[in-house]
């Protein structure tokens, strides 16, 4: 079956404009930064719609780069092509999203069939996700500005992969506008058969169920995958803590590798109902089989501290939270979280255990986090042996600064 979007507006790509912008604005489109914010424009030919390309000259009038015009986002324009004119039609399209899969290709020997498949500005797609989880591929914009290609995209999606259903997501500061001038809600199915409850996919072997219709981001949390295959190497034998768990992507690989117990704590229920099914489909594996999992609903830091209270110990400690730090007025606040975070954290990890605390605050760096950490450590008095620090997968590429979030510390902690 050929997709089909509610709006003729979706397949009809909009009209050029000529734009210039500041000389530090130019700097950066010759650095190839992906965005261009709106007080960095000085001229533009027309008002603009959501989805226009904007052709970008320099001050000498001669072609900088093109990209998608936004006129509701501080991000103005969202850059495609740098350096060289380009035909932005269906093909160019196919071609970004050819070279994204060549780079993820191997991850298929792993036995894995969900992972992120285009991670946006770092694929040279800005905006644009796509998330793969097995037959089923979910599509998440962060800009109006996408939604005029979406018939180009869901029509290279369909001539490339062999999908059962293509899903679009919204991210919220767009929702409510897509779907009032286009019909298009979140969490639509814009081609191929229904999601019957979840979508179920491979990681690393093991078997997951993703939510792609009501789950946070596109329904599972891709990113984590390499930093769960590391965990599954060190909790041979030990009392393993899984607090922010989520579904249980940690815990389950702990117990695949043989942790004697897992407890994983979340403040969501269906998520931990999730978490136990997800164990459940893994049943043939020893490991998972004999396992210990206890599931408990509770706010993190209020576990924490009950389990400091009551002489509770763990051999190994997940901290994942969410993000902390959404702008740059909110790090030092986020800083001061995340010392929380791991001082609470050690306050139940037995002397010689392994902590592993992660930050997706991008807006954090990962030698600040780390730092913190380091510090905490040292005013309780203990003793830090890192074992390793990680940042992205490969299917989590950065290509420029901002991109970068993801950073884990493993360590043992004496």
């Amino acid at each position: 079956m050929k997709p089909t979007l509610p709006s003729d507006q979706t397949s009809q790509p909009k009209r050029n404009m000529a734009v210039r912008v500041t000389e530090t604005a130019e700097t950066m489109i010759r650095k190839r930064h992906p965005w261009i914010f709106d007080q960095s424009i000085t001229f533009q030919s027309h008002a603009g719609a959501a989805g226009d390309l904007a052709v970008i000259f320099d001050s000498h009038r001669k072609f900088l780069a093109l990209g998608l015009w936004d006129p509701d986002s501080v991000i103005r324009i969202r850059i495609l092509q740098f350096s060289k004119q380009a035909e932005i039609d269906q093909e160019w399209f196919a071609g970004k999203i050819r070279a994204a899969y060549t780079l993820r290709e191997v991850l298929h020997a792993q036995h894995t069939d969900g992972y992120r498949l285009v991670f946006g500005e770092n694929d040279g797609l800005p905006g644009l996700v796509i998330d793969r989880y097995s037959a089923v591929f979910v599509i998440k914009i962060y800009s109006a500005a996408w939604v005029p290609y979406l018939l180009w995209i869901t029509e290279c999606l369909h001539n490339m992969f062999s999908y059962r259903t293509l899903v679009i997501r919204l991210s919220r500061n767009i929702a409510e506008k897509v779907e009032a001038a286009y019909g298009i809600r979140d969490g639509t199915v814009l081609d191929g058969e229904p999601v019957v409850e979840r979508a179920l996919f491979r990681e690393n072997g093991l078997i997951f169920e993703a939510d792609p219709i009501h789950g946070h981001k596109t329904g599972f949390y891709l990113d984590q995958r390499e930093n769960r295959a590391r965990v599954e190497q060190l909790a041979a034998g030990k009392s393993v803590l899984n607090v922010f768990s989520y579904n249980g992507g940690f815990s389950l690989y702990a117990a695949r590798g043989k942790a004697k117990a897992v407890t994983s704590v979340d403040l969501n229920p269906l998520a931990l109902e999730s978490a136990r099914r997800n164990f459940d489909y893994n049943l043939d594996i020893p490991g998972i089989k004999a396992c210990q999992h206890e599931t408990v609903v509770a706010d993190a830091f209020q576990y924490l501290q009950k389990a400091a209270s009551n002489q509770q110990k763990f051999d190994l400690v997940i901290l994942d939270p969410p993000m902390f730090a959404q702008n740059q007025s909110q790090i030092d606040r986020a800083l001061a979280t995340y010392q929380k975070l791991t001082r609470l954290g050690l306050g139940v990890l037995k002397p010689g255990g392994v902590l592993v605390q992660a930050s997706c605050s991008s807006r954090v760096s990962a030698p600040v986090f780390f730092d913190a950490i380091h510090a905490v450590v040292q005013r309780m008095g203990r003793k830090i042996y890192e074992i390793e620090r990680s940042g992205h997968a490969l299917d989590h590429p950065v290509n420029f600064p901002e991109g970068a979030y993801l950073k884990c510390l493993f360590a043992r902690i004496e």
